[in-house]
């Protein structure tokens, strides 16, 4: 089933406040986060090909300048190079919730009190102190830093980690996206996505996210895309205002996705199935464009802007995936 635009009945339009001064919780019904299904024991191989890294990796990111992929497993960081498949160790302080590109060059790791700036070409590391426990993290094109916090907030820090401003009123911030002129921010306990705009110090609307929201990127046509695991569906929003606009069945207990900008397609892993899944947005409504078998336990994908490349990470240690451009192409 798809709705091609948002009703009134399917998600109510929400007006929430919250202020940097508040310490008061929302008074709003909450669910224990949703997380990805169980994978079965693989009965296929995985396309493409597999480098054995001997960790189970909870989150994956390529960084758009050089391509070098970081893998996160706790309080480890593997910076792996896909030209040559050779991996480096970076300790971490802290065990690492989420991982994002920051500035040319730079990963970024969501951790408790802090977050660690990673230089890819060095691998060393320095750390922003950030009250709270991190749980998400987003550079901004302007250089400032957002830090999302499992309290519910969400901060605005400088390059230099001074603090901006600070706004409150939700539950956690779980996952934070940026399209023009707009932060949104996907509350993992609400199941819902809230507007921020990044000149002011309060919430703006905000909209219920199925029945168990886990994950959420963007796609460069400012459209915010998202993961409902507990639903098993692939939620399509516009924003400024946020609307929803798609949604799509995908089954098989989704739960990470990238977006490919050079082919227009978002990649969805299946974890009760081992796979991931691509989707072609450009037409209105979502075509699969190509099904392939993943590693075990697929929590992690992430794309090479620069080839195209596909990249999954296995949660249960079965190493990371690589399915090429050009394999896809061929239907391999």
């Amino acid at each position: 089933m798809r709705v091609p635009l948002a009703l009134a009945s399917a998600a109510t339009l929400l007006l929430l406040t919250g202020c940097s001064s508040s310490d008061e919780k929302p008074n709003t019904p909450t669910r224990e986060p949703a997380t990805a299904a169980v994978a079965p024991a693989p009965t296929i191989a995985p396309a493409g090909q597999v480098v054995p890294l001997g960790r189970a990796i909870s989150a994956l990111v390529a960084e758009p300048g050089t391509g070098q992929l970081a893998a996160l497993d706790g309080a480890t960081l593997l910076l792996i190079d896909p030209a040559t498949d050779a991996v480096r160790t970076v300790a971490l302080p802290a065990p690492g919730a989420s991982l994002a590109a920051g500035k040319s060059g730079e990963i970024l790791v969501a951790a408790p009190q802090r977050i660690v700036r990673v230089d890819v070409a060095s691998a060393k590391t320095s750390e922003i102190p950030v009250e709270g426990d991190v749980r998400s993290v987003h550079h901004n094109p302007d250089g400032n830093i957002l830090a999302g916090t499992a309290d519910g907030r969400v901060r605005t820090l400088a390059a230099d980690g001074a603090l901006v401003r600070t706004v409150s009123g939700l539950v956690s911030a779980d996952v934070l996206a940026q399209t023009p002129n707009r932060i949104t921010v996907l509350d993992r306990r609400q199941s819902s996505l809230t507007e921020i705009d990044p000149s002011e110090d309060t919430l703006g609307l905000a909209q219920r996210a199925g029945d168990g929201a886990t994950n959420m990127i963007t796609d460069h046509f400012g459209r915010v895309l998202v993961i409902d695991s507990a639903d098993n569906e692939l939620l399509v929003y516009s924003t400024g205002p946020l609307l929803l606009r798609q949604r799509f069945p995908v089954g098989s207990s989704p739960y990470a996705l990238a977006y490919d900008r050079r082919s227009e397609t978002v990649w969805v892993t299946c974890t009760q199935s081992n796979e991931v899944v691509g989707f072609d947005l450009s037409t209105g409504i979502p075509v699969e464009v190509g099904r392939y078998p993943a590693v075990r336990q697929p929590n992690s994908v992430t794309v090479d802007e620069r080839t195209g490349d596909l990249f999954v990470g296995s949660a249960t240690g079965d190493g990371l995936q690589r399915i090429r451009a050009d394999q896809r192409k061929r239907g391999q």
